[in-house]
């Protein structure tokens, strides 16, 4: 059992030693992290040459449903960018306020969880990155800071599509697994904000801004609790990133910085606005696809989807028949982020905001910029499944589990979070590690609600530091090929938040029910 953990460890570990020792690009260690699977599934865990080409064939379904998200999110910021609006946007925030702390926490943590409740796979990252950039941050911080700032968010995020797979996989229902779920990852959502303090200003930032950022926290942290408890959970995420938008206008009247740091020309609101115009036509765009149920129905309608048969290694791991990843290609994230630089496109060449050829430009940068990203992508969702569908993931959490013991629910969180961090997804953890984490805390007499919390908590927060999503932020932010350096610099914070949720997960089995 040991040897099967450390062997299904090893692909990741190629990965993080390539990407993190020695600084590869994702498309450079993705392959040969893919590859590694590939050979340790079929000589250990056997899987045949059927299953392997047939887990390839989901894995081109994944990964076009990755990068229709990362082909639109740089669409979008080059056509902002062409127009001039992200530097617009770079000097007119200082009217509102010049404190870099506060810029970082509206854009990087407020901003991006309120994108991670209306958005997607990779969608917070791809879209602030480019504007905390215009306002002068360096492009590994502007990654960095979104990155940590939107993971709280995850679970209920995107019409709570990774809480649905939670209740689907555990067969518990939501009324018991709201509360646990948003009471602990709102408390993750105050330690982000610390967070994204630090990386922004230091400990200076932080002690400077512990008042804005806890009540930013209670704001955003309480509006999801409610919501969820309340059984509204598909908006839970939604609902707190707009609260938090509420609040920090009203803060940033209170921490504007120094007069002398603030812009004293008089603020252009028309050209602010029409800069925001991407951005406020994906927020519009996705809310009417998202909650008017009739245009939501109709452009679902068509949908990239294709049955597979139901796979079984030589050592019996089985994967259920079923269809593989489902794109609804008219209302997909990346469709949508495709309607927003569509029209924002449209909006500033009526407002004469592009230069000749503009189009061309436009279309050549993007495609220049996102070929490296895709093909990291490509391998990184391949080797992802590829190690789902041979049993290797399940027997490296399988081998935490039995390792951890009465220690199992220390290690409930880093268990979500592998299963995110392998598959990119916590909808994907959720599905894949619910069951065992139910079953070893009945096992255990531990609190179900409570430990099936931790699992969707640390995958929510785990997901953010999968390489895959690393790509998609790194895409928008002139980063490409040094996602090292960007995981380098994330996976600290993102181990100390998992180590957080491991505490409060200890003490609130005292008191939790089973």
């Amino acid at each position: 059992m040991l040897l099967d953990s450390l062997l299904a460890l090893t692909p990741m570990l190629i990965i993080l030693i390539l990407m993190l020792r020695f600084r590869w690009g994702a498309a450079r260690a993705g392959p040969i992290g893919w590859f590694s699977a590939i050979i340790i599934a079929a000589w250990r865990f056997g899987a045949g040459l059927e299953l392997l080409a047939l887990a390839q064939a989901k894995a081109m379904l994944l990964t076009l449903d990755v990068l229709l998200i990362v082909w639109g999110a740089f669409l979008l910021y080059r056509v902002a960018d062409e127009a001039g609006a992200i530097g617009i946007l770079g000097k007119a925030l200082p009217h509102l306020t010049s404190d870099r702390g506060m810029q970082a926490l509206l854009i990087a943590w407020v901003f991006a969880s309120f994108l991670q409740g209306v958005g997607g796979f990779g969608v917070p990252v791809a879209v602030t990155a480019p504007i905390l950039i215009g306002l002068g941050f360096n492009p590994l911080i502007a990654v960095v800071m979104p990155a940590i700032g939107h993971g709280w968010t995850v679970t209920f995020g995107s019409l709570a599509s990774s809480f649905q797979a939670l209740m689907a996989s555990s067969q518990i229902s939501g009324d018991q697994l709201a509360a646990p779920s948003a009471l602990l990852l709102g408390l993750a959502g105050l330690a982000s904000g610390y967070m994204v303090a630090h990386v922004a200003d230091g400990w200076k930032g932080v002690r400077r801004l512990v008042l804005p950022v806890f009540i930013l926290a209670i704001a955003m942290g309480a509006t999801q609790l409610l919501l969820a408890v309340w059984g509204l959970w598909s908006i839970a995420s939604l609902g707190g990133g707009l609260a938090g938008l509420a609040a920090g206008l009203l803060l940033a009247r209170r921490y504007r910085g120094s007069i002398e740091a603030t812009s004293k020309r008089m603020l252009n609101i028309r050209h602010v606005i029409l800069a925001l115009s991407g951005y406020i036509a994906l927020i519009v765009f996705t809310l009417i696809i998202q909650l008017v149920v009739p245009v939501r129905e109709l452009l679902g309608q068509f949908v990239i989807r294709v049955p597979f048969p139901e796979m079984t290694t030589a050592l019996g791991f089985t994967t259920p028949a079923g269809f593989g990843r489902s794109i609804p290609l008219f209302r997909h994230a990346g469709a949508i982020l495709g309607y927003s630089a569509l029209l924002s496109f449209l909006i500033y060449r009526k407002a004469s905001f592009y230069a000749p050829h503009a189009a061309r430009r436009i279309l050549s940068g993007t495609v220049s910029r996102v070929i490296p990203s895709s093909l990291g992508i490509v391998a990184m969702v391949s080797m992802a499944v590829v190690m789902s569908h041979a049993g290797m993931t399940d027997a490296l959490a399988r081998g935490i589990a039995l390792g951890a013991g009465a220690f199992f629910p220390l290690a409930s969180p880093w268990i979500g979070a592998l299963g995110a961090f392998m598959t990119g997804s916590n909808t994907n953890s959720n599905v894949v590690f619910t069951m065992m984490q139910r079953r070893a805390a009945e096992l255990l007499g531990r609190s179900v609600p409570l430990i099936l919390a931790a699992q969707t908590g640390g995958g929510a927060v785990g997901s953010v530091a999968a390489p895959t999503k690393v790509v998609v932020g790194a895409s928008t932010a002139g980063m490409a090929g040094k996602e090292g350096m960007v995981l380098r610099k994330l996976l600290p914070y993102v181990a100390v938040l998992l180590g957080l949720m491991s505490l409060i997960t200890i003490l609130f089995l005292g008191v939790w029910p089973i």
